[in-house]
């Protein structure tokens, strides 16, 4: 070969070589450029969309308020109230059969005060009359008596003796609450021995409110 011829073959492979190479790099990026996501990429981008965005962000805020409210209401429902919905008459007119009453969880009690308290796995409503070491007379006509005073009931409409199996006069025991329901003549009471007198640990609270 010539001279002439041989150095235009060095140009033809000079030219193939820098052929291959150009074309071999975009080839390359492609395949880079349309390569799959990983699992694990898109469960992290969903993650920080997730926790990252505007929405998001605020309905996080919503379930970690809801959250603490709901435990409040635990906290409170268990150490400090108890919502209580009323099931029979006993206490009318003061409350009515489905009213919705709250008790605190309260020893403090008074005269007159309405209690909650179990029995046999119920809980029952019921109006503070007497404390231990009073005594309570009932007489005929359903008026009471406590340590020879008429008692004034005001929140009674019809005075009734009642179911009374207990003999009167009668002495409140130690640590214990002598009760009445509000409705006298259906009311089962600290009257029958069947309730009897209200120990201390049978205590709920002191009914303060009406919700309903």
């Amino acid at each position: 070969m010539n001279t002439r011829g041989k150095h235009h073959a060095e140009q033809a492979r000079n030219v193939h070589t820098a052929s291959t190479e150009q074309a071999e790099v975009p080839r390359v990026q492609v395949s880079e450029s349309h390569e799959p996501d990983s699992p694990s990429a898109a469960l992290a981008q969903a993650w920080r969309w997730l926790t990252h965005s505007r929405p998001m962000r605020i309905l996080w805020r919503i379930v970690e308020a809801l959250i603490v409210v709901i435990a409040v209401g635990i906290l409170i429902a268990t150490f400090f109230i108890s919502v209580l919905q009323i099931r029979g008459t006993s206490m009318e007119p003061t409350v009515q059969e489905g009213d919705v009453v709250v008790a605190n969880h309260s020893t403090s009690l008074s005269s007159g005060d309405i209690i909650a308290f179990y029995y046999n796995n119920k809980v029952i409503l019921k109006r503070v009359i007497a404390f231990s070491g009073d005594w309570v007379d009932i007489k005929d006509d359903g008026t009471v008596w406590i340590n020879g005073k008429k008692l004034e009931e005001d929140y009674v409409d019809n005075l009734s003796r009642g179911q009374a199996d207990i003999v009167f006069p009668y002495q409140v025991p130690e640590n214990r609450y002598f009760v009445l329901g509000d409705h006298r003549s259906v009311s089962i009471d600290s009257r029958s021995s069947t309730i009897g007198t209200v120990a201390e640990e049978q205590l709920i609270g002191k009914v303060y409110m009406k919700v309903w």
